[in-house]
């Protein structure tokens, strides 16, 4: 392992010159499997910087990475590994079962047990279906709401992740020529190539946090907007929180208007009990659930009220695929949801909290133009423009944010033994202890110092 920089050394060529030789290996591991796969790997998001960090295993709270190095993980994939690595509930439900085998042209009733946790804790769902991906079950999500109200657009808001369908991928990473038109009313444009120009019609894009432009944007296209789908905390598009008052105003819209709202709580269903919309008091039509509610395994689901399902057990809305409902998915989720109850979810929101105010009060108190934010065990980072800056959209962080920082921190806690999110965010995990909450705190005040010193 290289030295650690001495102090006002820490800059972004010096950070990824010794992210490089740090991760050497990973490098052409990356190189080495371009020759298979485009890019070295499957998931774009997994680059960090130069290039991924491959990892050889996980255990609790850390990873530890093909060169042999422990990196304390609060990546935690994307927050999907919300029990860390390797759990023993989890590992231990899977090796029960697999000696049964795990892939069959039936159900097993483990399904069952997993949609009557996800009912019983998230009061909008009475009924849940799965799939094999959040990125489907929001496929699934507004072909229900098209079918239900025989009706074609979809609302979405500008910075929302929702997977890789077409008209999810519009208006999402916060860059200069993906946010155009007037701030508000934002033009839809595609995040990436490959999107029919046709999709651009179908969708309604939304400003976060412009409850009077939301209501005129909707009004204009009520008569066609089957639904509204919206994540009440951003993570692909950057953590911006919306206000509770907002979020309330836009269920009151939708409702009226007779469009369906759908709440992605494909990340923070983790970051409450009930889920983040039991945290604001508000109860959507439908919710698409993921991550963290298969323990690992791939899964995404599909929740709501009853009446909305109706269709589908006629054979009205067809939802059907190979891995639907997988077996070790959904005896890992069951597994990994009962470990996450009210108590460790309180714990871990606990730990979130302290380091969220711990660093912000220790910037503010240093006039740092640095904060953190977020909401329970998913938080968000920024250096912005000056110190105080709060941000309330993503148009906020394309503005205001210091790209050069942002990468500098990121390259440098990994350096440093710590795995944050490339983006700007950071998930806990439930092995997580005190000390390593000591150590995430201690490691960043030192970096952010040494970049602004």
């Amino acid at each position: 392992m290289p030295d650690l920089p001495s102090r006002n050394a820490t800059t972004l060529d010096s950070a990824t010159a010794r992210f490089k030789d740090k991760f050497r290996r990973s490098g052409e591991l990356c190189a080495e499997g371009s020759r298979f796969v485009p890019g070295g790997y499957s998931r774009h998001s997994l680059t960090f910087g130069p290039h991924a960090i491959f990892v050889d295993h996980g255990q609790g709270a850390r990873l530890y990475t093909v060169e042999g190095h422990e990196l304390l993980d609060f990546h935690n994939n994307f927050s999907c590994s919300v029990l860390g690595h390797n759990h023993p509930r989890i590992r231990d439900a899977l090796l029960e079962y697999v000696p049964k085998g795990f892939s069959f042209g039936n159900p097993m009733p483990h399904e069952h047990r997993l949609a009557q946790i996800l009912c019983e804790r998230v009061e909008a769902c009475e009924r849940v279906i799965f799939s094999c991906s959040a990125s489907e079950s929001c496929l699934s999500a507004v072909r229900i709401a098209r079918a239900n109200t025989g009706k074609n657009r979809i609302a979405k808001f500008e910075g929302g992740y929702h997977g890789l369908g077409d008209e999810f991928m519009l208006s999402l990473h916060p860059f200069t020529a993906l946010f155009p038109g007037p701030a508000h009313r934002p033009v839809p444009v595609p995040n990436t190539a490959g999107i029919p120009s046709h999709v651009r019609d179908s969708v309604v894009i939304l400003p976060q946090n412009d409850l009077e432009s939301c209501a005129r944007i909707l009004h204009d296209h009520a008569a066609d907007t089957a639904c509204l789908i919206m994540e009440l905390m951003t993570s692909a598009g950057g953590a911006i929180v919306l206000d509770r008052e907002f979020v309330r105003g836009i269920r009151e819209l939708t409702r009226k208007l007779g469009i369906v709202m759908i709440i992605d709580e494909t990340v923070t269903l983790r970051s409450h009990y009930h889920g983040l919309q039991g945290e604001y008091g508000v109860v959507p039509d439908l919710v698409v659930m993921g991550k963290t509610i298969g323990g690992g395994l791939p899964i995404g689901a599909v929740g709501g009220r009853a009446q909305y399902f109706e269709m589908g057990e006629t054979g009205q809305v067809y939802h059907s695929g190979t891995h639907h409902g997988h077996p070790l998915a959904t005896i890992a989720g069951a597994a990994c949801m009962e470990v996450l109850d009210e108590a460790t979810c309180a714990r871990m929101n606990r730990q979130g909290d302290r380091i969220r105010k711990e660093l912000s009060e220790w910037a503010a108190a240093r006039n740092y133009p640095f904060h953190c934010y977020g909401i329970g065990s998913h938080l968000g980072y920024e250096f912005t423009d000056r110190p105080g800056r709060v941000y309330r959209s993503c148009r906020d962080m394309l503005a205001y944010s210091d790209e050069e920082h942002m990468q500098t921190f990121a390259f440098e806690m990994a350096n440093r033994g710590i795995f944050p999110m490339y983006r700007g965010l950071v998930a806990l995990s439930e092995p997580m202890t005190d000390a390593d909450i000591d150590t995430f705190i201690s490691t960043a005040r030192d970096i952010v110092e040494e970049i602004l010193a």
